[in-house]
């Protein structure tokens, strides 16, 4: 199924949960000095205006980063990130993943970028604009199970579905354990949605118990409207870089006081 779009979540709460601690694992496996390569298997467009209909329309952007901006410094890396792009699109823009990415890594990095959706595809190609990054119009687990161990082999893979399919729930597991095992240096992070049917509950059972030592954060939230089924955001981090348990950590005690 191709008819995600994510232009109607953009910045959204569980955007703010997820790219909070996606950059702070970027910022630091970036203080060494060292190449990585940063592999993402659901990219979208990369790039949103939360002036747009979409985003207007649900009004997610106004509950999520426009409310809780607050919470990170200047300094913080998500708030460098988003930085980087307001002062190339303006301040209604907003980063996906794969511009967080491309803020915070080198020139001397690598990126692989996945998007199955021709329109959004189209969209990230021209977002996603550095010398250093490739766009791929593939079935993102397929690529990653191809790229892996990639050249870099330090780096981070981000997971992050749409979950239309429910098959997915069953499905990643299997293929995390395989990703892990081609790359078993790699920072692997899946985010999933807290529904409140609990669909991602058996998931999690699994991967828990194929990956004791990985890093489990979520966080709760209200919904974003009547009848919304997202109570919530889940990442689940193999190889966590130092510190991204406190920094989760500190993100669960923020999403406490909404």
């Amino acid at each position: 199924m191709l008819s995600y779009q994510h232009s109607y979540h953009a910045g959204n709460l569980a955007d703010v949960h997820k790219h909070a601690l996606l950059a702070t694992a970027l910022d630091y496996l970036t203080q060494k000095d060292k190449p990585l390569s940063y592999i993402e298997t659901h990219a979208g467009r990369g790039l949103y205006d939360l002036t747009a209909p979409e985003a207007v329309k649900t009004g997610e952007a106004a509950q999520g980063i426009s409310k809780t901006h607050q919470w990170f410094a200047p300094d913080h890396p998500y708030s460098r990130a988003r930085q980087a792009v307001h002062d190339r699109h303006g301040a209604q823009a907003y980063p996906g993943s794969p511009l967080i990415a491309q803020a915070l890594l080198r020139p001397t990095d690598s990126l692989h970028l996945a998007e199955l959706h021709p329109a959004e595809f189209a969209a990230l190609k021209s977002n996603a604009w550095a010398r250093n990054t490739k766009t791929y119009r593939q079935d993102g687990l397929a690529l990653a199970q191809s790229l892996c161990p990639p050249t870099p082999r330090r780096g981070l893979m981000l997971i992050d579905p749409s979950y239309e399919i429910k098959s997915d729930y069953s499905d990643l597991p299997r293929q995390i354990a395989q990703v892990h095992r081609k790359w078993n240096v790699g920072v692997i992070a899946l985010w999933y949605p807290i529904l409140t049917d609990g669909l991602h509950i058996k998931m999690l059972k699994m991967l828990e118990n194929d990956h004791p030592e990985a890093l489990r954060s979520e966080v709760r939230f209200p919904p974003a409207r009547d009848g919304h089924r997202m109570v919530g955001s889940g990442m689940f981090i193999l190889n966590p870089p130092w510190g991204l348990g406190d920094a989760a950590a500190k993100l669960v005690k923020q999403f406490k006081k909404l």
